[in-house]
């Protein structure tokens, strides 16, 4: 994810710098009047990239899973696109309102000639002058929100739509406020590429083709509450479901209204079309579906994505799965497709961190599918019985001569835990697959 930033930054301020160094200023324009335009045209560069890398990760697209590490990193890169261009957009607004300070200090003198449009276009000129202002103020607003954790998932959602349009005028505000020679060099090259592409992607928003080749329609099964913060949804797929991985995950849609929420697949994929949730009261929406739920009722799954894969498990590599809470879910969908050749089950260790061992339904569960898997030890770690996880617990059997493999899926705080304490003594030898626990 970092690589892709650097990568867009990189080839970004390397066009704008071509330009700069081809420019060739009228004499008598002063430097700090240089330095402000340019300072405005490479923010706004930047800020449009961004964006538009945002617009892209947006519409899940299935074949960047692969160079990012699944669609949940997909999301994370999208979410820190996203705040990016905010922080491009706050610079290049402050670049552009420097010309009062600089005016102060030195008059107009030396200022570069402006070009203006004349007739419609000066008309149009000014119009996206003041939309991208606006539209500006607009996304700082929403990128706040976004920060705001505890901002309900459902205006956030609502809010989060008008994203694409914002997009698609501040894409009107780069076309028309770039000079006209960048349209003859490689800097305006791509930024017609990035604008292709972002206003490709908004489209698909606004039309509500996000994921749409890959929606299959259902029903309900069966809903079991094992304990008061969990709820068991199995669900009967008919169209459009073409098998899942174990470990995956999928949007499931119970309420259009509410729409689509991420949730891993707990269960191995049989053939059958059916799939099974394990869903934790987290959230306002998801104490609730215990009541609104019921069987027979209809349910859309778009999937399935993600490559916390056991497919893609190193088997030469001390195996370690580790899972906090509810990220137990994609390792029950590994220890069920196991099911059925356990002579092909990896030498693993399985490490699940619970609040409260005894009163932990999952706990049972993965007791019974372990069972039958002997090449797989389940060790429990319950934080009211005195059992925390810690990164010398956790590889007290793992020789630190001998390359390591950790899965990991659970809170974020266990996982910054684990990885500090693998940097003081097993930094060369261990590989950390984390789950993003978060998407938003």
């Amino acid at each position: 994810m970092n690589f892709l930033f650097a990568a867009v930054i990189a080839v970004t301020t390397l066009v704008w710098g071509i330009d700069v160094a081809t420019t060739v200023w009228p004499a008598g324009v002063h430097p700090l009047w240089v330095a402000r335009q340019e300072s405005v045209l490479l923010t706004g560069l930047l800020s449009i990239a961004m964006m538009s890398l945002a617009m892209l990760l947006a519409i899940r697209p299935t074949w960047l899973e692969a160079p990012l590490g699944g669609m949940d990193r997909v999301y994370r890169a999208h979410k820190w696109a996203g705040l990016l261009a905010g922080l491009f957009a706050i610079l290049h607004w402050l670049a552009d309102q420097a010309g009062g300070p600089i005016k102060s200090l030195i008059g107009k003198a030396g200022r570069p000639p402006k070009v203006e449009y004349e007739g419609l276009l000066g008309h149009l000129q000014h119009l996206a002058k003041d939309m991208g202002e606006w539209a500006f103020y607009a996304i700082v607003a929403l990128l706040l929100i976004a920060l705001w954790k505890k901002f309900p998932y459902r205006p956030w959602r609502l809010l989060h739509r008008v994203m694409p349009v914002l997009y698609l005028i501040l894409a009107v505000h780069a076309v028309l406020l770039s000079p006209p020679d960048y349209w003859r060099q490689p800097v305006g090259w791509l930024v017609a590429v990035l604008l292709a592409v972002g206003t490709y992607a908004a489209l698909c928003a606004l039309r509500g083709a996000i994921g749409r080749g890959r929606r299959a329609a259902g029903e309900i099964v069966s809903i079991e509450q094992p304990s008061r913060e969990l709820i068991t949804v199995s669900c009967r797929l008919r169209h459009g479901w073409s098998g899942h991985r174990p470990g995956q995950f999928a949007f499931v849609t119970f309420d259009t209204g509410e729409g689509a929420h991420p949730f891993t697949i707990a269960s191995a994929d049989r053939g059958d079309g059916c799939v099974t949730f394990q869903i934790k009261a987290l959230g306002d929406y998801t104490r609730q579906l215990a009541t609104r739920l019921r069987p027979g009722q209809a349910v859309q799954v778009e999937g399935p994505y993600g490559c916390f894969d056991l497919a893609r498990a190193d088997r030469r590599a001390q195996q370690i799965w580790v899972a906090g809470g509810v990220g137990v879910t994609p390792f029950l969908a590994w220890l069920e497709s196991l099911q059925a050749a356990p002579e092909q089950a990896p030498v693993a260790e399985l490490h699940y961190c619970t609040r409260d061992r005894d009163g932990d339904p999952f706990v049972t569960c993965l007791e019974r599918l372990c069972a039958g898997l002997p090449s797989i030890c389940l060790q429990v770690h319950g934080e009211r019985q005195g059992q925390r996880l810690d990164a010398e617990g956790m590889m007290s059997n793992a020789p630190t001569a001998r390359r390591s493999e950790i899965w990991f899926c659970g809170p974020n705080g266990l996982a910054a835990a684990l990885r500090a304490g693998l940097r003081r003594r097993w930094r060369q030898h261990v590989r950390f697959h984390q789950e993003a626990f978060e998407m938003r």
